[in-house]
């Protein structure tokens, strides 16, 4: 199968709730994707949904590292680390997101106060 076909199918079970299937889809590409930010905001997608948080870290890591201007990257990451209860660590994500789309900016208050707290 071709990988933009491959591409697409996992986007398509992504929307439709299905991070495991997209992650079976995805699994030949894995280290193609990691080099690409689209391919790795995609695949982290597919781990923050899955709740594989730790892989979901690295991967959403290494596409900030490939777009650093990209708010949902940033966004997506600190959700990821938000949810392992790092708040502290989510925030500056959370800010640089909301900063760039202030769609993000009550995730960020949200996480600011609880680092407060």
């Amino acid at each position: 199968m071709e990988n933009a076909l491959i591409y697409r199918l996992a986007e398509g079970s992504l929307e439709a709730g299905r991070p495991l299937e997209a992650l079976e889809l995805l699994a030949p590409l894995v280290d193609e994707l990691r080099d690409t930010a689209a391919g790795a905001l995609l695949l982290g997608r597919a781990y923050y949904r899955s709740a594989q948080l730790r892989r979901a870290e690295e991967t959403l890591a290494r596409a900030v590292e490939l777009a650093p201007s990209d708010p949902y990257a940033r966004y997506l990451l600190g959700r990821t680390l938000q949810r392992q209860s790092r708040h502290a660590d989510a925030l500056p994500h959370l800010r640089l997101a909301a900063a760039q789309d202030p769609a993000y900016a009550g995730d960020r208050d949200a996480c600011a106060a609880r680092v407060a707290s």
